[in-house]
């Protein structure tokens, strides 16, 4: 007998003494209280039976109690056979219920292994593994047997307190023993209740010779009671696959198949170990043994591992696929029975024909979720107004889509040379402020290097990963990624990232995961693809396509966004100006000329400025900068002489150096007065600055609320 198997596992079931609290000692089989349940109710009513579990003062209710695959404590069973006595006002009355426990229709896989036996004789020799089916807390000997009699002696655990009516039971289940060979009830001949003060009780029973019975009599109950048990096991079979079937939840169905494994072979203790369809963590389902045993037990289960002789174990497979391995777990190797591998396999077969339905629904259910995922993600991604809003939205539906733990999307900034993330879907906050600050370089990172150069998927693990990686990994409590490039006419826009947990990712990555993650990426790339255009169109209509500034259009739109938003006290100015000579620049050196010369007075405005200002071509060679956030209007002096001041060094146009100078007109906004009117007063006051060519300073208007026209002063050229 292997030791080291054999030790694991009668750890795993057995239990000493008696214990408290909501969660019940699995001390007492279930088929005990259901039968005691059966007698109650047939000799005293219904009524009985609730007076029963009242007197008893026990917690579990009478369907509970009937099934047969839980199991209880020692000390909710002796509760119970006190209560059936008083109920019932039979002293004599445990005694009856064992003794009409082969007539009440239940065990039925038991009866029939004990049936096969082929005698009386052989059935008590074999009942002390028989009688570790239905307790834990004692353990029957046979002293001795001939071919109509047995003596047993029943010995009671330490820590539990000797019960009569307990001994009244053991012997009235006894004398059925030759009732499933067709032969009249046993009879008890000696009794004797711990002998010599102790905790062991010694019985015999008797039976008739075979011989001596009428030929018809001899058989005819036995046949009877073969047919009884052979029905109720098929339909035992039929209702337990009834409910698996019934149930669409696989973690309801597998709670169920290890339940009703306890009627389909009687033992304190079954396993069940699946392997998960979708990859990760086996599914780990038991009765009788602690969560922390049955994880090792279940790694062993589907290892291949023998658990050694004290569990009997079958696969649960169907014609299509092994789904794992089911054990029933004695205390002991002598607990179980012949053929009870048979029995258990036939249950483990319905069992793997409701997991082969289920994973059919729930691939179903899984497909098309994710069918209606990439649909929903195709009208998502065609409302997204921009960048950030198309990842985003990829990045949400990715683990919908794949069935991934967490996802991403970074974006390939060339300006940088880095990638960086722009969305990530599923990451604690504390993660994610991390992985946004963590802009990935060619230079520290190989994986993004191969990612830029065979634009191919790479599954990265974060055992195998470069050191900033694995770093990344760690911080965002991740293990496993597929990196998807993001490429568009040959084009490296991006990577998009599927990633799991450590112990979550399926088995394959390089398959179906990642058949569905270049499904979302196809979206996403047309649709970043697409809101780049839409910006280039959008730039396009709203900047000078020489100079880059805003134009005109996006001028005015600026100018009213500052007015809505200026606070209170604060003074929004205008400047406008036009070049002095631009004509004779283009009639001398041509047009070329006159175009680089507009591109360097752009760049000096945008130099001359605050962050804050906007400077815009509006048309030939006119130039308007918004100020915004004045405290005093006349600040916008300074800024206008800052302008002028740029025009103080020439500009150098085809090989040669070319003075060129401007006219500047300032105009605040005051009360009541519009955009337009603004505009209007920085033109007039420009105008009036180039008529009057001898002034030191630009020409500043102040127009009042709702006038045309404005104070005026004194203009200069530049």
């Amino acid at each position: 007998m292997p030791g080291e198997p054999h030790t694991r596992v009668e750890r795993a079931v057995t239990g000493g003494g008696e214990q408290s609290g909501p969660v019940e000692a699995r001390e007492t089989s279930g088929v005990t209280t259901a039968g005691l349940l059966t007698y109650v109710k047939a000799h005293g009513g219904p009524d009985a039976v609730v007076r029963l579990l009242e007197c008893a003062g026990v917690s579990a209710t009478a369907e509970a109690l009937a099934d047969q695959s839980r199991w209880f404590s020692y000390r909710t069973r002796v509760r119970l056979f006190s209560a059936a006595t008083e109920v019932l006002g039979d002293p004599d009355v445990m005694f009856r219920v064992g003794a009409a426990a082969m007539r009440s229709g239940l065990a039925h896989s038991l009866l029939l292994v004990l049936r096969a036996l082929g005698s009386p004789r052989q059935v008590f020799r074999r009942l002390p593994r028989a009688a570790a089916k239905f307790t834990t807390v004692s353990t029957m000997e046979i002293l001795e047997t001939t071919a109509t009699s047995a003596k047993a002696a029943l010995h009671l655990h330490e820590g539990y307190e000797h019960s009569a009516l307990d001994c009244d039971y053991a012997r009235g289940l006894a004398t059925t023993v030759p009732e499933i060979f067709g032969l009249p009830t046993g009879v008890i001949t000696s009794a004797e209740c711990r002998v010599g003060g102790g905790r062991t009780c010694i019985y015999e029973v008797t039976w008739e010779r075979r011989s001596r019975l009428p030929r018809r009599r001899r058989t005819d109950g036995a046949a009877d009671r073969e047919l009884a048990a052979l029905r109720g096991q098929l339909r035992t079979l039929q209702s337990a696959a009834t409910e698996l079937v019934g149930s669409d939840d696989l973690d309801s169905v597998l709670r169920q198949i290890v339940a009703r494994a306890g009627e389909a072979v009687l033992a304190p203790a079954h396993l069940l170990a699946v392997a998960a369809p979708g990859g990760g963590p086996p599914l780990v389902h038991s009765a009788g043994i602690p969560d922390d045993q049955a994880e090792v037990l279940a790694r062993r289960l589907l290892g291949g591992e023998d658990l050694g002789p004290a569990a009997v174990v079958v696969d649960v497979a169907s014609a299509r696929r092994l789904h794992g391995r089911l054990a029933a777990v004695y205390p002991s190797p002598e607990a179980s029975m012949d053929d009870e591998q048979a029995m258990l396999a036939a249950y483990a077969g319905h069992a793997a024909a409701a997991l082969d339905l289920l994973f059919a629904l729930d691939g179903a259910r899984v497909e098309a979720s994710r069918a209606g995922a990439l649909l929903a993600l195709a009208h998502e991604l065609a409302a997204a107004a921009d960048v950030d809003a198309i990842c985003s939205v990829v990045a949400d539906a990715l683990p919908r889509v794949v069935g991934c733990s967490s996802a991403s999307v970074m974006l390939w900034d060339p300006s940088t040379g880095q990638l960086q993330a722009r969305s990530a879907a599923n990451l604690l906050r504390e993660p994610q402020g991390v992985f946004y600050e963590t802009p990935l370089r060619p230079e520290d990172t190989p994986e993004l290097v191969e990612l830029l150069t065979t634009r191919e998927p790479r599954i990265i693990r974060d055992a195998d990963s470069s050191p900033a990686v694995r770093g990344l990994l760690a911080q965002l409590g991740v293990t496993d990624v597929v990196a998807l490039p993001l490429v568009a006419d040959g084009t490296f826009l991006g990577v998009a990232t599927a990633s799991w947990e450590a112990g979550e990712a399926p088995e394959e990555l390089a398959g179906d995961v990642l058949v569905r993650l270049r499904g979302v990426g196809d979206q996403a790339t047309s649709a970043l693809q697409r809101a780049r255009l839409l910006e280039t169109v959008r730039h396009q209509a709203t900047h000078d396509a020489l100079t880059g500034l805003p134009n005109r259009v996006l001028f005015r739109e600026r100018l009213l966004a500052e007015l809505s938003s200026a606070a209170p006290g604060a003074h929004v100015s205008v400047l406008f100006c036009d070049l002095d000579g631009f004509k004779q620049i283009n009639d001398v050196l041509g047009h070329a000329a006159g175009d680089e010369l507009l591109r360097q007075v752009a760049a000096r405005l945008r130099a001359a400025i605050r962050p804050c200002d906007t400077v815009a071509r509006l048309s030939g060679d006119e130039f308007a900068v918004i100020l915004p956030g004045l405290d005093d209007p006349s600040d916008a002096q300074g800024l206008a002489d800052r302008v002028s001041g740029c025009f103080a060094e020439p500009f150098r146009l085809d090989g040669r150096d070319a003075a060129v100078g401007t006219s500047v007109g300032v105009a605040v906004h005051e009360a009541g007065s519009s955009a337009e009117d603004l505009l209007r007063q920085a033109d007039a006051a420009m105008y009036r600055h180039k008529q009057q060519k001898g002034s030191r300073a630009p020409h500043h208007a102040q127009a009042p609320a709702g006038s045309q026209g404005g104070r005026q002063e004194d203009g200069v050229s530049a």
